[in-house]
């Protein structure tokens, strides 16, 4: 029989880890001190990184992923309403 090396980490956990990265500590160092894999911790830094914005708020790497999918999403919205302006938008002739 099979043994299943998966794990189940706690959220505090993973963010305790990513913490520890963003104050310097290296993926491989967590890795080795924390038993986790490369790939989990990786995924755990794209998950919970934070970003402080200007007026002091607090997002998570996935909020920042969101608005930045959503800003794509409003200007393409944005520039099919501009062209339709330019196709109803009646253009005088003063040929």
């Amino acid at each position: 029989m099979a043994a299943n090396n998966y794990h189940k980490y706690d959220e505090d956990f993973k963010k305790s880890l990513v913490s520890l990265h963003q104050n310097g500590k290296t993926q491989s160092q967590l890795c080795k001190e924390y038993g986790v894999s490369q790939s989990a911790l990786a995924k755990w830094i794209k998950q919970y990184s934070t970003v402080e914005i200007a007026d002091g708020e607090v997002l998570t790497a996935k909020q920042v992923k969101e608005l930045q999918k959503r800003n794509a999403q409003l200007e393409e919205e944005n520039l099919i309403l501009k062209k339709a302006i330019a196709i109803f938008t009646p253009h005088s002739n003063n040929d």
